[in-house]
């Protein structure tokens, strides 16, 4: 079964450009399912049953929803494989600019928008720096202009990456972007494989459920600022 990572911020159009690719997918026989890792609650689930996409979705709760997916996704691939699915499309919460959900060996795709700002590109890590494939959304409230800046901005961050543009309301790109995904490696199981890069690091009292503020109550990975 073929694995997608598809990562971004938040708003930036993730579960439009997913339900459109797997629109055609499904017109083309080809079946598919997606995991949404969230952390509070989301709407998307209904959203894509609406459609007839089979999605499945995880809360992460007061846990790092990145942390989560590395602790559930070799459990999607196998729930995916038993159910026959020929493609799993995972679709992570991207709250964290320092977020990592891509996987060696698995196509990785990041999507991001042409409001965040000509300057996004070079604020976000490995969701973007890593990704085989960046997604433009948006494009059609802007300028020509500044999707040119924006689109070599991207460039600038991830030289390696393939630009799509993309329209989450027409569907423009939908094919491009659902021929470079049908090109995506196949998985029976993940065990074993690795993260492309590695995940924040989040152990310090405040993981544990510490609210009072002061240095007497930091424990763990703690860092501080210079500022003098």
């Amino acid at each position: 079964m073929q694995l997608i990572t598809v990562s971004g911020p938040p708003s930036a159009g993730k579960t439009a450009v997913i339900s459109k690719i797997a629109e055609i997918l499904q017109h083309d026989k080809i079946k598919v399912a997606v995991v949404k890792f969230d952390c509070l609650s989301t709407k998307d689930q209904e959203f894509y049953q609406k459609k007839g996409i089979v999605a499945k979705t995880g809360f992460s709760g007061n846990i790092c929803p990145d942390h989560f997916f590395v602790s559930n996704i070799e459990d999607c691939v196998a729930w995916a494989n038993r159910k026959g699915f020929d493609m799993l499309i995972s679709e992570s919460a991207g709250l964290c600019n320092r977020c990592s959900p891509h996987i060696r060996g698995a196509l990785a795709v990041c999507v991001v928008d042409n409001l965040s700002g000509v300057n996004t590109p070079q604020k976000i890590g490995p969701m973007l720096k890593l990704a085989d494939i960046v997604v433009i959304t948006k494009g059609d409230i802007v300028s020509q202009g500044e999707r040119e800046v924006f689109a070599f901005r991207v460039k600038q961050a991830n030289p390696r990456a393939i630009i799509v543009h993309f329209n989450g309301i027409t569907g423009q790109g939908a094919q491009e972007a659902k021929e470079l995904l049908c090109e995506a490696a196949a998985f029976e199981s993940l065990i074993g494989c690795q993260l492309r890069f590695s995940m924040p690091a989040a152990t310090c009292s405040y993981c544990l459920g510490q609210v009072r503020i002061g240095e007497d109550f930091q424990m763990g990975n703690v860092k501080k600022m210079d500022l003098d």
